[in-house]
């Protein structure tokens, strides 16, 4: 039973430390979807959408006006679409692209994710024809998020793909350049991705999900950081208790909009995403929730240690609270979205190595960091084969979401606005990777693969 003081906190924590739930995504399988014929593919796409989601943006708004909590945003995922446009006879998969974005309009999401191809052991035909269409699919469609899982500890990695997506990601940003390269922002590399992340832009609704189903994310670093003021130059012990305690009370928010809106919707309950996803407004940073743990700025030595501190009491605290966790669940470091680790990155603190060691123990992987226009595509591939290393050694998601600017350079900034933020341009190692690169196949999984 909650008590007045649990009821006034909550309402503090929202109306003071910038909580809320960052989003209800409605996951739907697109497989009943296939046509050999592409216009009656994308028209089944367009109207099952519709359907199963129609009534989603509208209740999201009545739950936050009858519970008083905030609701950023409301999305959709989808069956990977090239899962479901292989069964079509075409060359041009651009078409499933604007078939969703013209689904997502009509239900009035901001975002559905799904355009997305799992190439870890190999290709298909429809993998290639997906990925190849990336570039195009995104500059023409403003909703759509693309994903490529490119590795995975059972797999391995393959070099193949991430050759292709270094200049796909390249090739996205010039196909978008009239908007600083935007269309990078909506494309991630994943290793390890999983099936039920309600957080774009690597959301998807995996093949082994129910028809449809409702999955929420929640978010809360101005809490965190809110908490631990209370307990400055506390042992670390204590640290980790507050933060675990916190974001139990995070999570038990999350999953009563979960059901609310699971029983609204007549959709089943998937999982709840206990993340800390940062915003560019001030109080929302995960950076900050680093510094208030000691360190003079994000970046600097121990930083990463303080991640695996708060990464896994975020965890340890939230799966109590909810009946069912899922997604990604942790800490993101996303730098453009993140006012601490935007002030961190441009006082040259924060480098791309030291966020490859935070990687390590976060909960997805280099996000939303911008790079030099110039940087080459095999020095991209070789940022996402490092990062996919990670993920595949220590069984874990990891992903890269690069944003290569035309035309900045290192000291320049791009700003996308909204939750996108703004970003300084970081330098990236000159030295080139493309001997290797050119390498080729696949990178065998590690031993521990061998679990059965």
């Amino acid at each position: 039973m909650l008590n007045q003081k649990e009821i006034l906190s909550t309402i503090e924590m929202i109306d003071q430390q910038h909580l809320d739930i960052r989003t209800i995504t409605m996951g739907v399988s697109l497989l009943s979807c296939c046509d050999p014929d592409p216009a009656r593919a994308c028209g089944r796409i367009y109207d099952k959408i519709c359907r199963c989601a129609e009534k989603l943006v509208q209740t999201g708004r009545d739950i936050e006006g009858e519970f008083g909590i905030p609701i950023v945003n409301k999305r959709i995922s989808v069956t990977p679409m090239a899962l479901v446009a292989g069964a079509s006879e075409t060359e041009d998969y651009v078409p499933f692209a604007l078939a969703l974005d013209r689904a997502g309009r009509t239900c009035g999401v901001d975002f559905i994710g799904g355009y997305s191809a799992l190439v870890q052991k190999g290709f298909t035909e429809a993998d290639r024809k997906l990925i190849r269409s990336i570039p195009e699919a995104l500059a023409r469609t403003e909703l759509v998020c693309a994903s490529v899982n490119v590795g995975s500890t059972r797999a391995g990695i393959n070099m193949d793909a991430v050759a292709i997506m270094g200049r796909v990601v390249k090739d996205t940003a010039a196909a978008t350049a009239d908007r600083e390269g935007l269309g990078c922002a909506k494309l991630v590399v994943f290793c390890n991705a999983v099936e039920d992340n309600p957080f774009m832009a690597g959301a998807f609704h995996g093949a082994g999900e129910a028809e449809k189903v409702i999955n929420v994310g929640v978010s809360g670093p101005g809490v965190v950081h809110h908490a631990l003021q209370a307990v400055k130059g506390q042992p670390f012990d204590v640290v980790a208790e507050t933060v675990k305690k916190t974001a139990f009370r995070v999570t038990r928010m999350g999953q009563l909009v979960a059901q609310e809106a699971s029983r609204r919707l007549d959709t089943p309950f998937g999982i709840v995403d206990l993340s800390l996803a940062p915003t560019p407004a001030v109080g929302d940073s995960v950076a900050r929730i680093l510094e208030e743990m000691g360190l003079e700025t994000c970046g600097t030595h121990g930083t990463t240690a303080a991640l695996a501190l708060l990464n896994d009491a975020v965890k340890k605290g939230g799966v109590m609270a909810s009946s069912s966790v899922g997604g990604l669940s942790g800490a993101f470091i996303p730098v453009s979205e993140d006012e601490g680790m935007i002030a961190a990155a441009r006082s040259g603190t924060l480098c791309l190595d030291k966020l490859e060691a935070m990687t390590c123990v976060c909960s997805v992987g280099l996000d939303m960091i911008a790079v030099p226009g110039d940087t080459p595509a095999e020095t991209v591939a070789a940022i996402i084969a490092d990062e996919a290393a990670i993920g595949m050694v220590n069984n874990k998601t990891t992903a890269v979401r690069l944003l290569v600017t035309p035309g900045k350079t290192v000291g320049d900034t791009i700003e996308m606005g909204g939750l996108l933020g703004s970003a300084p341009v970081m330098p990236v190692h000159q030295e080139s990777s493309a001997d290797f690169i050119a390498r080729g196949g696949r990178i065998p999984a590690p031993l521990h693969s061998l679990r059965n």
